[in-house]
């Protein structure tokens, strides 16, 4: 009796399949068994600087064919790596360090891959993201991910002003030359908020420095903390309370009627809109009738 095929054994007269192996971010004992065997097992490897990626392979005696897959070549490549898996090749993505996929080429694969058929797999593993937001200090239920802030200005400041009122926990990733700069405008555009810098994650000098902005600035600044590898920032979201506070501050600049009024014209009736105005200013029902009866 022929034996059942599962997810990492498929029968090879059939497509092959895209493998996602997350490597690690700095401590090699953070490769898992499986990725190694993975890796082993594979047709091709393909990784985003060969160079690199040899290094690792080497340490994990592992001699499958590797083909560079980064950036530049992301879509060209990707339907040549489609073909080979057609063809009943079995496929490993591989980035520099960390989780394929995240915030790198490899989801332009994913995403062609599927549109042909291909099967798509991950190998959990290490990620700098989540290693750094659990080890932060900061809540870790509600979060939003916006790796690196674009490099062109208005991008940038767009990005910033959508994050001035976000209200989950913020990871960012920053290279240390530019570091500063972005906790400067941070700084300006969200406010001195709390957050925890991230460096070194998994190596021998690992560090989460709880602080704030403008602290951590003063302590580059002034030589009490030196800026030294790829940083992750993990930022206090936006606190709802002040928000609502703050939004309840602009509507009492308003008057009564013209609030009232700017919900009659949207169509709702006069009790619908004096709801929304109670709610818009903190007050009860009751109170803004009686507010308008005088």
């Amino acid at each position: 009796m022929t034996e059942k095929t599962t997810r990492e054994d498929p029968e090879r007269t059939g497509c092959g399949k895209l493998i996602l192996a997350a490597t690690p971010i700095g401590n090699l004992e953070d490769m898992t068994f499986r990725a190694v065997r993975m890796m082993k097992e594979a047709d091709l490897i393909a990784a985003e600087d060969t160079r690199n990626s040899l290094r690792l392979l080497s340490h994990f005696d592992i001699h499958t064919p590797m083909t560079s897959y980064h950036e530049y070549n992301r879509i060209e490549k990707a339907y040549e790596l489609v073909r080979r898996m057609q063809e009943g090749k079995n496929v490993v993505l591989i980035t520099d360090a960390g989780t394929p996929g995240i915030s790198d080429p490899g989801e332009d694969l994913v995403r062609i891959a599927l549109e042909n058929g291909i099967e798509v797999t991950s190998l959990p593993g290490a990620c700098a993201c989540i290693n750094a937001l659990i080890i932060s200090g900061r809540k870790t239920r509600r979060f939003c991910f916006e790796a690196f802030l674009p490099a062109v200005k208005k991008q940038r400041q767009e990005i910033l002003e959508e994050l001035k009122n976000e209200t989950r926990t913020i990871v960012l990733y920053e290279a240390p030359h530019h570091l500063k700069k972005t906790l400067s405008e941070l700084l300006e555009t969200l406010g001195d908020r709390n957050v925890t810098l991230c460096r070194e994650l998994t190596k021998i000098h690992e560090e989460a420095w709880m602080t704030t902005f403008s602290e951590a600035l003063q302590a580059y600044e002034n030589g009490e903390k030196t800026i030294r590898g790829e940083y992750v920032l993990v930022i206090e979201g936006r606190s709802s309370s002040l928000r609502r506070e703050e939004e309840q501050r602009r509507f009492e600049d308003m008057p009564l009627r013209e609030h009232m009024q700017m919900y009659l014209d949207q169509g709702m009736d006069r009790k619908a809109a004096m709801k929304a105005v109670a709610k818009d200013r903190g007050k009860t029902r009751r109170e803004i009738y009686q507010a308008l009866l005088e």
